[in-house]
């Protein structure tokens, strides 16, 4: 396996490759089926996701309306999610060329700032986190990576937010859909889909790749 450092558990990338239009809207409300509880009201269940998009949809989202700020290389939209999160859209120089991304920003929350750097707030955290992941020397994803990626990808009707009708230790938390000879269709926890189960649900170019683990 090839091993990296854990960059920032909380900043995730969720979905591997270029995100279509259509993509782009549906990671717009991946938490959609989410309870309405503190998580999803304060929005900390969207801040830190991130996704890369295409040129064509970075230009049009800076286009729907003024944007709340705009620095360079990343501009914010001025309507929020939830409290104080909101869309983020970077462009970024990354291997000689240009790339695009979204993430959700908490505007409210910034790294403290200390004697050796200064206060970097939430959309520069992203940045940095960014940056980092995608000047990788390969293109491994690391389990959760994996897991973000087939929730991202998992039609609704196959994914959910456990509720009353399963057991207490579901409740809550994201499953999906997985078939087997036995038993047919069967909702799982996504944390526990095994390495099988996850290979099956990911793209043949996915399927291969070493994982990435904490050193």
């Amino acid at each position: 396996m090839t091993e990296f450092p854990v960059i920032r558990p909380q900043i995730r990338k969720v979905l591997a490759g270029v995100a279509s239009r259509q993509q782009m809207y549906g990671l717009f409300n991946r938490h959609s089926q989410a309870p309405f509880d503190d998580a999803r009201i304060s929005g900390r269940l969207y801040a830190g996701e991130w996704f890369e998009v295409t040129e064509r949809d970075h230009d049009r989202m800076f286009e729907i309306l003024p944007p709340l700020f705009y620095r360079g290389d990343m501009f914010a939209m001025r309507e929020f999610l939830a409290a104080s999160v909101t869309s983020v859209f970077f462009s970024l120089m990354i291997g000689g060329r240009s790339r695009f991304f979204h993430g959700y920003c908490d505007l409210a929350r910034n790294r403290a700032a200390s004697n050796t750097s200064p206060q970097a707030t939430s959309p520069e955290l992203m940045r940095e986190a960014i940056l980092e992941r995608e000047t990788r020397p390969d293109h491994a994803m690391s389990a959760q990576e994996k897991r973000d990626h087939i929730w991202s990808t998992t039609a609704a009707e196959f994914r959910a937010y456990a509720d009353g009708r399963f057991p207490p230790d579901f409740r809550g938390r994201q499953i999906v859909v997985v078939f087997n000879a036995s038993q047919g269709k069967v909702w799982k926890l996504l944390d526990d889909l095994d390495d099988a189960e996850i290979t099956a649900k990911l793209p043949v170019q996915f399927r291969h790749q070493p994982e990435i683990v904490a050193a």
